[in-house]
Order: C-alpha cells, then structure tokens, then sequence
C-alpha cells in the first residue's frame, strides 16, 4: 500500500494539528493509465515533446498521502494540566518547523517521485507523531469537546475541497454504480464524513486536455489521510488511557498489528481493509506523540532511547531491502518498514527536540513562511495534487509562445520537472488565497487572507 505522504496547534491563530502529505509519487516523467489505491496516487506526466505541449498522463499507482500535510486537522488548544504541562506554553516552532518541512517534501516527493526520500525524511510519520503529541495535550479537556473541536476545525476545509471536485466529476458524465445499488450512494458519503474511502471514476476527462483521464483519481487521493486522521482523533480518548496505563505495550501494539496485516499474512478486504492498514502503520507514531507530551521521552537515558531508535530503523531498512517493489526504496509501499523506519526517525527527532519559541539564527528568516504553511497545512495538502498537473499543463504552453517555444524547447524539456516546481509554489498561494480562509471559519477565527504572522510581528 502506497502512503502518500500526507501529512495537519495551540496558540493565537494556529492549528493544532499536524499535517500532511501524502507519500505516492507524482512523477512528470512516464505515460500510463490506472487509479492509485491511496490518496496522493503518483502522477506522471509524459516526457514534453518540443515544439508542442506535452499531454500529462497519469500512470497507476500501487495500492496505498503526506501529508505534508495534513497537516489534517489542526484545532487551537489550550496549554494542558498534568502531564502535558511539564512542556513549555505557547508556540514550538521546532515543531511547526518539522511540518512545514513535511509539507515541502510531499510536494517535492508527488512531482520527482524520488522513492529516497521516503528514507531521508517519513513525512507522514513525522505529521502523525505531531499531531499524537498535540491531541494528549488537548485531551487534558473534555474528550468530547475536543472531538468536536478537531472534526469541525478538520471537515469544513475537506467539504470546500469535495464541492469543487465533486461536481465536476458529475459534469464529466460520472454515473452511479448500478450494480452497487444503495451501496455506492453510502460510499459518497465518505466526502462529507470520511470513515472510508470516498469513490471516484477511474477514467474522467480527456486526454491531452486540462482534465487528464486520472485528475479524479488524482484530487480525490489526499483525502485517505483526512480518513486516517479522523479514525486516529475518534480513538485518541482510549488510546491514551491505555497508554497511559500500559506504555511500552500501547506503543509497539500497532507495529505487531502492521506485521500481521501489513505483510499478506492477514488481508482484510475492502477500504475497512486499507485504513485499518493506515492506522496500524502510523499508530506507534502518533502514540509516540503521546510519550513526547507527558515526558516519558525525558524519562529514558539519551543513548538508550537513540541506539533502540536506531535498532527498530536498522530493521526497518533490512525488512525494506526484501520486500523492495518497482520503485525501489519506496518505504511507502512496504508497510512494516514504513512503520518501524518512521518510529525509529520520529523518535530521534522528539528526543532531540528543542523547545524553541522563536526560530534561532538563519532560520529566524523563514518564520514567516513556516507560520503561513502551519495555518494553511489542510489547504496545502488537499490542493497540491491538483496543482501539480495545472502546473505541468502551465509549462507545456511554453512550447506554443512564438520564438520562445522554438528557441527555447531543449532548456524546457531539460528542466522540465524544475519548472513546474517553480510553478507550483505561486499556484499553491493562489489557493491559499481562494480557499484558505475555510480553515478560519471552521476554527471560528476571523477570516485572513495570508495568515503568515507578519501583521502580529509588526505589532509586537
């Protein structure tokens, strides 16, 4: 199963959720037809012909986010009593530090398809083991109210998202599965409250044009991580209490129920099946989440933690280098491996965790950018995938300028991939811009533009 990375905090004009992205590799470079099984399926656009805008195709993608990004479902918390007190109030930019850099890497990951870099930084693990951390110190509250806080900050951005796409999707002649019967109509429902996967047509659109045949498969793929983490906030009140009470058990519990599940050795049919798969895979993260909020990372002597951190990762990467699939060190595709790689990584960087208010040295220069990417995550995550093929179509057009196209055409289809990712970073603000101030009102905040935190600082 694919994961694409997917991706999801206290203090005035924040989410408290991590997010998102989704791990499935969106590759501009190879033709192909078929649906990815998760969300954030890979896109692959065709290498560009000179003199002529190249068709973007979108090739299938094996059964699977970041992200990135959730980065789902963000609410505003109040610092927590007991345990979670022990951390310091306010803003940890460490941590929206590590979101932000999720949320870049699913991008970067959805556009070149670099299997490494599923390795070199587990987004979705890390937006996992955020949002666990963030959802103990909430449940220093009521469970309920904390429930609702988290599905009303999380479902409003998802519902704008599904009445753009959904429609168009009707538009372009998509039709009820007879032979699914009252069934299908069920499954619909998964856009306005995803317990399961939501359906979409396989085929939609036309070759060659805006609307590729895979763009629904391609929209609808990041919402397998808004599934996950709902099914991860429903159950937070009782896995916590079992945390509490059996720590060490709690923990490694999902990484044995990857081993059954994860591998073949068990299947569960059907999309119950595949968020089950979600869920034991980023479990031990985001119950990691739990230890970094009450302090029992503290507990444990740095080295221990750091070399039985190291030891889960070494297995990790020897189960990967087994089960490797055709596109090689995906750690996306092979479940146990993802599971224990992105433990083992996720752990290291809350041992090592600083408490940072403010971003120290060089960093301090990216604030601004790092506060707009934590207050837009869902926005970001839910979008990217479309705008990655509108960027493609953007950079084939170079082609038909007159005198560029033709002067110009080896340099474009050289850099090809590099320039859609310089197209991509302006589309993603336009969308911020168009669909951001959703995340506002579903947190009952006033409605910002371009909440990057420049206004408090000139305040301040």
């Amino acid at each position: 199963m694919t994961y694409p990375d997917r991706p999801r905090q206290d203090g005035p004009g924040y989410d408290d959720g991590s997010w998102p992205s989704s791990d499935a590799a969106w590759t501009p470079s190879q033709q192909g037809g078929g649906h990815p099984a998760h969300a954030g399926a890979a896109y692959t656009a065709p290498p560009p012909a000179p003199h002529a805008p190249a068709p973007t195709v979108y090739p299938e993608r094996a059964p699977a986010s970041t992200v990135s990004a959730p980065a789902a479902s963000p609410e505003q918390g109040a610092a927590a009593e007991t345990p979670a007190s022990r951390a310091k109030p306010g803003r940890d930019r460490y941590l929206d530090l590590l979101r932000a850099v999720a949320l870049v890497r699913v991008v970067v990951f959805h556009l070149f398809g670099w299997a490494w870099l599923t390795v070199l930084f587990p987004s979705m693990g890390v937006m996992f083991a955020l949002a666990g951390s963030l959802m103990a110190r909430s449940l220093a509250r009521p469970a309920g109210s904390v429930i609702r806080s988290r599905l009303r900050r999380l479902l409003p951005p998802m519902w704008a998202f599904s009445l753009i796409i959904v429609p168009v999707m009707f538009a372009l002649s998509w039709k009820p599965v007879r032979e699914e019967g009252l069934w299908w109509f069920i499954k619909l429902g998964s856009y306005l409250f995803p317990l399961g996967s939501p359906p979409f047509p396989e085929e939609s659109g036309s070759t060659g044009g805006w609307l590729e045949l895979s763009w629904a498969d391609q929209a609808a793929g990041p919402l397998w991580y808004i599934r996950a983490y709902l099914w991860f906030v429903l159950a937070s009140p009782l896995l916590l209490k079992a945390f509490r009470r059996l720590p060490w058990v709690t923990l490694l519990a999902p990484i044995g129920l990857t081993a059954v599940i994860g591998t073949g050795l068990v299947t569960v049919p059907g999309t119950f099946g595949e968020g089950l798969v979600d869920f034991a895979v980023f479990g031990s993260c985001w119950i990691l989440g739990f230890a970094h909020n009450d302090g029992l990372l503290k507990e444990i002597p740095r080295y221990l933690a750091v070399s039985s951190a190291a030891i889960v990762m070494g297995f990790g990467l020897w189960w990967a280098s087994g089960h490797l699939t055709e596109e090689g060190w995906n750690l996306d595709e092979i479940p146990l491996a993802q599971a224990t790689w992105s433990l083992g990584f996720c752990a290291i960087l809350l041992v090592y965790a600083p408490s940072w208010q403010k971003l120290p040295g060089r960093l301090a220069g990216w604030d601004s950018l790092v506060t707009l990417a934590n207050n837009r995550a869902v926005t970001i995550y839910l979008w990217h995938n479309l705008l990655l093929m509108a960027a493609a179509h953007l950079v084939d057009q170079l082609w038909s300028v007159p005198w560029f196209g033709d002067t110009f055409d080896t340099y474009i289809e050289q850099s090809y991939e590099v320039l859609i990712l310089i197209a991509i970073w302006p589309l993603i603000g336009l969308a911020i811009l168009a669909f951001g101030w959703v995340e506002d009102v579903a947190a009952k905040r006033r409605p910002r533009l371009w909440p990057n935190g420049a206004g408090r600082t000139r305040g301040a």
